[in-house]
């Protein structure tokens, strides 16, 4: 999520300067993933795209060796790896170098998170969408929502021409990106509860007409108004899965076409070190650790990933 006052502008801050720049993707091999990508969307429920949202190479490789066909990027996942709070204050360089890592990891889509576009104009927008093709990704979330609440959403006419860019330069680049339009009504809690199916329905149906291939309404966990929105809005609906989100199964039988889990996946990782620290502070004890997978086998599950990278 973007965050006006004090965030990073898009030169590099936090990482290295030795670090290697990202590494463009074999171009018709990033036009096959985002084929196959933009083709796991559909506005039929009955098998909806289940996305996990990474923070790095190593927990791309696992979810890709449990099965899923494509990942996202979780920019409060990167941003914490990187020892940063969410909202663009890891720099766009930063944000880039990690994609770079996970779009290299593995043979499948993935989506990068790029909040608000690192921009607060549509062709500062379309150069981060520029770079982040470049780096390999072959989809892009792009929000509407401010980090600070008081600040509500952008202008949304302002942001339909920010999704148009963003379409124009994956049309110029030939790499059929699967843009995600995220509309934080819900999220930020905008307007008057009675109206923001309304109002996101509204929001998510003018990005979709300005080039969006999917809607993302996160902040919503009642089936009736995720019905609802699945009603109204004018193609794929991606839901933000977590505690408290009906099962997959059931937001399926309502249409859900996607569903995220953003950063679950990374705090309850560092809720469980938090675990493990408290009983290594307080008994001294190891137990914490007794599903961590064994050396062995986390070893040559990276070595197999790398392998696969080298040839």
């Amino acid at each position: 999520m973007i965050n006006l006052i004090g965030r990073h502008s898009a030169g590099t801050a936090l990482l290295s300067p030795h670090r290697r720049p990202p590494q463009p993707m074999n171009s018709a091999t990033q036009r096959t993933l985002a084929r196959t990508f933009r083709d796991r969307h559909t506005t039929a429920g009955a098998d909806p795209l289940v996305l996990p949202n990474a923070w790095d190479a190593a927990s791309t490789i696992i979810y890709k060796a449990a099965g899923f066909d494509a990942v996202g990027t979780s920019s409060a996942g990167v941003a914490a790896a990187l020892g940063a709070p969410d909202g663009e204050h890891v720099s766009r360089d930063e944000m880039l170098a990690v994609l770079d890592r996970i779009a290299h990891s593995v043979d499948i889509p993935v989506s990068a998170d790029i909040e608000a576009g690192y921009g607060t104009t549509p062709q500062a927008v379309a150069e981060t969408v520029r770079q982040t093709i470049d780096a390999g990704a072959v989809g892009i979330n792009l929000e509407d929502g401010y980090d600070e609440a008081a600040a509500g959403l952008v202008d949304r006419e302002h942001h339909v021409a920010t999704i148009r860019a963003a379409r124009e330069t994956a049309s110029d680049a030939e790499v059929p990106i699967v843009i995600n339009g995220r509309t934080d009504v819900f999220w930020r809690a905008v307007g008057p509860e009675a109206d923001r199916v309304d109002r996101a329905v509204g929001r998510a149906n003018a990005y979709l007409g300005a080039g969006s291939d999917c809607a993302f309404v996160p902040g919503v966990t009642d089936l009736d108004t995720i019905d609802a929105l699945v009603d109204g809005i004018d193609g794929p609906l991606n839901v933000l899965g977590g505690p408290g989100v009906p099962s997959i199964p059931a937001l399926a039988a309502v249409g859900v076409a996607r569903v995220s889990v953003g950063s679950g996946p990374m705090r309850a990782t560092l809720g469980l070190l938090r675990e493990i620290s408290d009983e290594l502070r307080t008994n001294g004890t190891y137990d914490g650790m007794g599903n961590a997978i064994p050396y062995d086998e986390l070893h040559e599950l990276l070595a197999d990933a790398a392998a696969g990278r080298a040839e």
